[in-house]
């Protein structure tokens, strides 16, 4: 699948009153940040845990988010993404007072380990605290594929989302190929199109199954062209878009568009996430900034993947707009 088309069931997401963003995984934890203000959303960082002393919050590459939204009155919370061991993740869960009782759905962005890698953990340390109908959110069976690093020649595994784990521990996979409106709060842009300048970025490689050519049926290795992400966004009341972009392989710009496109909202008003862009060339950043500028979103979370250039680059050039990120802190927007 490489080629974007309209949802083929009718598609009306819904509009939240607030939503909070809690980053409970990713590279970067700074004790001492001050606080900081901005006009379009509120800002909490976590210094030292409370009653808790004796202990910190703890990074590692990957990323995992714990969403909480209100619906008229009604609210949901979700955790999207695991980061890339399940110690780390159940740390700072536990750290960060996330009850898993009150957790609506778990969310995948797309199957790489530093994303999956902490799930079956946390479903086994929780699920029976856990609703009994909880379902796993992801980008439909591509994303049960194995990952492949290294050479070619003698690859390395990566390995794959559990769903034999998944399944024993009544968790159901709800395959999100196509844009999915998940407990009538938030929405999944479904596959992402690839219609700007962007190219597909990340090193992983896939065995191709037997609906493909013919040198894929002969089990070659490929490039991983990432068909299982997608994007989990909301709507905040009377103020736009807020789309989450966990890694961003297949470019900040298409996943914004296709944002735009499923849910029929021009106003973005924030992107955060992983933009995978701390690979990318000089002039490939600046492209991307200057896209990103002028799509004119009122706040800008760069996370996990996205890199010190691109950051430089927005605080040159959209500086009102960057609000940077650290583990535990929480980004509250509402209506």
């Amino acid at each position: 699948m490489t080629t974007s088309q309209a949802p083929t069931k009718k598609f009306a997401p819904p509009t939240v009153d607030s939503l909070s963003v809690r980053v409970v995984v990713d590279s970067r934890y700074e004790r001492f940040l001050p606080k900081h203000t901005h006009d379009h959303v509120k800002i909490e960082h976590v210094g030292q845990v409370p009653r808790r002393q004796m202990t910190s919050l703890a990074c590692e590459w990957g990323l995992s988010l714990h969403l909480q939204s209100t619906r008229a009155g009604a609210p949901a919370q979700f955790m999207l993404d695991f980061g890339y061991t399940p110690e780390i993740v159940l740390r700072n869960a536990d750290l960060l007072d996330i009850d898993p009782g009150k957790i609506d759905g778990l969310i995948l962005s797309h199957a790489h380990r530093d994303h999956f890698g902490g799930l079956t953990g946390f479903v086994t340390q929780h699920r029976s605290r856990m609703r009994d109908d909880l379902c796993f959110y992801n980008g439909g069976e591509e994303g049960f594929r194995e990952k492949m690093l290294g050479d070619p020649k003698d690859p390395i595994s990566w390995g794959r989302v559990d769903r034999t784990t998944l399944t024993a521990q009544a968790v159901k996979p709800c395959s999100c190929s196509e844009p999915h409106i998940i407990e009538e709060q938030a929405f999944t842009t479904g596959f992402i199109p690839r219609n700007s300048f962007e190219t597909v970025s990340g090193g992983s490689m896939v065995y191709e199954y037997d609906h493909f050519t013919e040198t894929e049926r002969r089990g070659k290795l490929m490039k991983d062209t990432h068909p299982d992400e997608h994007a989990t966004c909301y709507i905040v009341q009377s103020k736009g878009l807020v789309v989450i972009s966990s890694c961003g392989h297949v470019g900040l710009i298409n996943t914004i568009k296709q944002a735009m496109h499923v849910s029929g909202v021009s106003k973005l008003h924030a992107v955060l996430g992983g933009f995978h862009l701390v690979t990318a060339p000089p002039e490939y950043i600046e492209q991307t900034v200057a896209e990103l500028e002028a799509l004119n979103p009122d706040v800008v979370i760069p996370m996990h993947c996205s890199g010190e250039d691109f950051i430089n680059s927005l605080r040159r050039r959209m500086p009102a707009k960057l609000v940077t990120t650290n583990v535990g802190s929480r980004f509250t927007f509402t209506a």
